[in-house]
């Protein structure tokens, strides 16, 4: 990432949108000149790249001003649509884009939309390009419904599957509830962790206002994440986290409180009170949903998909490696 220009955390319980908030940070610019930074991607919010000017901040995020332009935000070009027919759709994420758009983004205009796309908009288009290249018709204008089963955290890349039918999407639920889709995990950590299994209570708010465990264990959510080393890369190690269940960042509250946050997770750092440097470098969140398998909701036929890191970590690993060595 480009060096800061300016970088600030958001302390304000209602902060406003983003072009207010880089004014009050930057006194004496005019509203032309912070819109100039948003529209030459000098902007990042929580490492992710903003040129949406209404975009409204929530407590806690970052954002950094750099000195350059920095890589545009993730496109349709950027996702992957691996399986598809009548009843779902399963694809691949880049990090960066979120799962679906927030209901207060729902008014939206097309164009503002595609500033920053979502993976369900993106996913339409990409399913509507396709069949009208088949066809050999027009493209129309009514696109293909999605209806999401799960959720990928936006910063996290990796597979996912959307429903095509409420039939679907309710069978496909079913089996998420039922611990009966497999959904496993690559992250890479900093140290040693032996293999094992943590249980844990998660609660929304740990005291600071960020998700976190209780001891409680009648109140929150059980959480169930399977641990595994697959190898060692210096003074880091790349895991496999297999979820049993599916809890909003699971694995990265998880980890985090074991003192090995995920290498680049701005955002889990440890326990209440007790956050661990980063020096890694990770150029984002090192966590990819790498396998997905679920049973078909119609045919008796079982779809398992498997992925590696996407080309944007690569850097990363070869440095992990090189480290090593």
């Amino acid at each position: 990432m480009s060096p800061a220009e300016l970088l600030f955390k958001i302390e304000s319980e209602q902060p406003g949108k983003i072009l207010a908030e880089l004014r009050r940070h930057m006194p004496g610019k005019s509203w032309k000149h912070v819109r100039r930074l948003l529209r030459a991607r000098r902007v990042t919010i929580n490492r992710v790249v903003c040129i949406d000017e209404g975009r409204t901040l929530t407590q806690g995020e970052k954002v950094q001003v750099s000195t350059r332009p920095l890589a545009p935000p993730p496109s349709d070009e950027g996702v992957l649509v691996r399986y598809v027919d009548r009843e779902l759709v399963i694809v691949e994420k880049p990090s960066g884009m979120v799962t679906l758009r927030r209901s207060s983004e729902l008014c939206w205009t097309e164009r503002r939309r595609r500033i920053q796309p979502t993976l369900d908009e993106s996913v339409a288009r990409l399913i509507a390009q396709h069949a009208a290249q088949r066809t050999g018709e027009r493209l129309r204008q009514k696109r293909p419904r999605l209806l999401a089963v799960h959720r990928i955290d936006r910063d996290t890349s990796g597979l996912l599957v959307f429903a095509r039918t409420e039939a679907a999407q309710q069978q496909i639920i079913r089996q998420f509830a039922s611990h009966k889709a497999v959904r496993k995990y690559l992250c890479l950590v900093p140290g040693a962790i032996t293999d094992q299994t943590v249980v844990s209570q998660l609660i929304r708010d740990r005291g600071d206002g960020v998700r976190g465990s209780s001891a409680d264990v009648s109140i929150g959510q059980q959480a169930i994440t399977h641990v595994h080393t697959l190898r060692r890369l210096g003074g880091y190690s790349e895991l496999e986290c297999t979820l049993e269940t599916g809890r909003t960042n699971q694995i990265r509250i998880h980890l985090a409180e074991m003192g090995h946050p995920v290498c680049g997770d701005i955002k889990y750092r440890g326990r209440l009170n007790e956050p661990l440097e980063d020096d890694s470098g990770s150029p984002r969140l090192a966590l990819h949903a790498a396998i997905l398998c679920i049973r078909h909701p119609t045919f008796d036929k079982v779809l398992e998909f498997k992925t590696s890191w996407p080309t944007d970590m690569q850097p990363f690993l070869n440095q992990l490696l090189a480290r090593r060595r």
